[in-house]
């Protein structure tokens, strides 16, 4: 035995004395060692050579190029670590600096570029294709992608939109929307026609996507990476679906134990950040089904699937924009995993294509996931569960300005956890799940229900094992202690609809008066025309009060404001816990945390203490009535 402690200690004294710091400069070489004083030229040098437990250390500049990390570390403990130099920017990029346009005509510019510039992989050549992807023009939109100074401009489907552009209706950005690109390739060459209005793109900085992602590994199993504080942006990323590989402008590609933090991403063509699904021969292949899509589970539990292996990354403290997917998506890789403080924004503003994997973080097996403190805003969608969110907790999140929704729950069987978030858009939540728990929170907009007959699996506790497939009807959801605010226009009544069909969308929880499973609703209140459940014993309906919630924005800071009636303070409300909530019924699961302990909501969207007693509804404990109320939410 002590010899055996002694090898221990041996190996860990060993392992120390040989983790290694690496720097890369632009000043540097990658011919050199890669010291302080004779640093590597590029981040994938380093990454070449760097062990589990070294640190890779880059220092200030502009770096165009993709780096395939070859191995990661071996635990926690001996991560491989990817950071910028203390107090120096570093950009990523994955598209390199053009400038020998010509004129074309008027504001259109041209430029003829080799095929052989791109090497094995021409973004103008790759067509945005996929599972559940809806192209909204004439043709396919292509990875590639042009920037003026920084801001990407539109492609377009024809030379003549180009030559003459017209604001695109349905985009965020109208007057973007005219700066139009298009390009053409023949077996020699690709030609880019650009729009650069009264721009001379030779004395601009404009730039074309020309790789794939830049933090990628083209393997499987490269775990225990830290990425923290770079600057990434325009890489030619392709359409995301959960039924194929997963490459975003960074990706885990089917790994554990990630750390990416503290970074600013941003455009990326389809995906910011992606901890999805491995690459097989039947990656497109579910011809958009849920059969399709149970195959693809069915496989990845065959290769490897489980708590062990997969998952369990932390993705934290990023600020993520201009991504036309996904700001974070995943599909089964996401599995355990924490994703939070992320600043996520501008996702889906162009909108020249569309499909059914769209959103600020869309996670499929959202398994043990919490997503906590971040921000979703002006992403189109903020947050969807889709398929498998079995555990998944979702807490004190600052959602506005999505034109979809908030948060959609899709065919899941819970367990699932909702509290203390703020859902301020038009829509709040649309539910087409069972087995979920909504405490504590805050929606000023509509709910939407809509039961769906698809047959999807639930899991055995904290496990990606499944345990059975079963078809979603609806109900089964506990609503505690929340406040509803009609804070949008009246819902429009189409004359030959019928009143059980009006009520699938409503303000408040009405609409769940014909649910099939049986819910659990008390302690909420409802202002302004949002409608309670039918069968709920404790709560507060103030028709007529208007309780003034306003958000604004001011520098990097956002404030709430809000006006609450006196009557709120008479509400009779419970302590949420794991006894109180029971078990979702179709998993037979109880609502409690990651490691097996029971859970109980006794802090507010804050991190304030609740009165355990007598708990405040909303997100935030104890707030004063009568009067106008100005708190920072973030």
């Amino acid at each position: 035995m002590k010899k055996l402690r002694l090898l221990f200690v041996l190996l860990l004294v060993t392992s120390v004395i040989t983790a290694r710091e690496y720097h890369v400069s632009l000043n540097g070489s990658d011919k050199n060692d890669g010291s302080a004083s004779m640093p590597y030229r590029t981040i994938s040098a380093a990454a070449q050579v760097a062990q589990p437990g070294d640190i890779i250390i880059v220092h200030a500049g502009t770096y165009r190029e993709r780096i395939t990390p070859p191995r990661g570390g071996t635990s926690d403990d001996a991560r491989i670590i990817y950071q910028t130099a203390a107090g120096e920017k570093v950009e990523v990029k994955g598209s390199e600096v053009i400038n020998n346009w010509t004129k074309f005509s008027k504001d259109v510019w041209k430029v003829t570029i080799p095929n052989t510039f791109f090497g094995i992989y021409n973004p103008y050549k790759d067509l945005i294709a996929g599972d559940w992807f809806s192209d909204t023009g004439k043709r396919q939109p292509h990875t590639g992608e042009v920037y003026l100074n920084g801001k990407s401009l539109f492609e377009s489907n024809t030379l003549e939109g180009v030559l003459d552009p017209k604001p695109i209706t349905r985009s965020k950005d109208q007057e973007g929307s005219t700066y139009t690109w298009y390009c053409e390739s023949d077996e020699v060459n690709t030609y880019i026609y650009a729009n650069f209005h009264n721009n001379d793109p030779n004395r601009e900085l404009v730039e074309i996507n020309v790789r794939r992602a830049c933090f990628y590994p083209e393997k499987t199993g490269c775990n225990y990476i830290t990425i923290r504080g770079f600057h990434m942006s325009q890489a030619a990323t392709q359409w995301a679906p959960p039924t194929a590989e997963q490459v975003g402008l960074i990706g885990t590609n089917w790994s554990k134990g990630w750390i990416i933090e503290n970074n600013v991403i941003r455009n990326s063509k389809c995906s910011g950040i992606t901890l999805g699904k491995y690459g097989d021969k039947w990656d497109n292949t579910s011809a958009n089904s849920a059969e399709g899509y149970v195959k693809t589970v069915e496989r990845a539990l065959e290769n490897g699937w489980n708590k062990e292996t997969i998952g369990h990354h932390i993705v934290r403290n990023n600020t993520i924009f201009d991504c036309e997917q996904t700001g974070i998506c995943g599909s089964l890789g996401a599995a355990f995993s924490q994703i939070t403080n992320n600043h996520i924004y501008n996702i889906w503003t162009k909108r020249l294509f569309s499909g059914a994997e769209i959103a600020g973080i869309k996670i499929h097996a959202s398994i043990d996931v919490l997503i906590k403190n971040n921000r979703i805003h002006n992403a189109g969608r903020g947050l969807w569960m889709d398929w498998m969110a079995q555990g998944t907790h979702i807490t004190s999140n600052l959602c506005y300005d999505n034109t979809t929704d908030d948060l959609f729950c899709e065919v899941d069987h819970g367990p699932y956890l909702i509290d203390n978030n703020l859902f301020l858009s038009e829509i709040g939540f649309m539910d087409m799940s069972e087995g979920g728990t909504l405490v504590h929170n805050l929606f000023t907009g509509k709910v939407t229900r809509a039961p769906d007959r698809r047959t999807t699996p639930y899991h055995k506790p904290h496990s990606t094992e499944v345990l059975g497939l079963k078809e979603i009807v609806g109900g089964d959801t506990r609503f505690y202690n929340n406040i509803f605010v009609a804070g949008y226009s009246p819902i429009p009544v189409p004359e030959n609809t019928t009143n059980a069909r009006r009520q699938r969308l409503g303000y408040g929880l009405d609409i769940y008066n014909d649910a099939e499973l049986p819910m659990q609703v008390n302690g909420n209140v409802y202002y302004k025309g949002a409608k309670p459940y039918n069968k709920e014993t404790y709560y507060i309906e103030q028709q007529g009060s208007d309780p003034q919630i306003k958000l604004v924005e001011e520098g990097e800071s956002v404030y709430l404001y809000i006006t609450l009636d006196k009557s709120y303070k008479s509400l009779k409300s419970t302590l949420i816990t794991t006894q109180m909530l029971g078990k979702a019924m179709i998993p037979d699961l109880a609502f409690e945390n990651p490691d097996g302990s029971p859970l109980k909501i006794d802090t507010d969207y804050f991190g304030k203490k609740r009165n355990e007693k007598k708990p405040s509804a909303g997100p935030f404990e104890n707030p004063a009535a009568g009067k106008q109320l100005r708190l920072k939410v973030w």
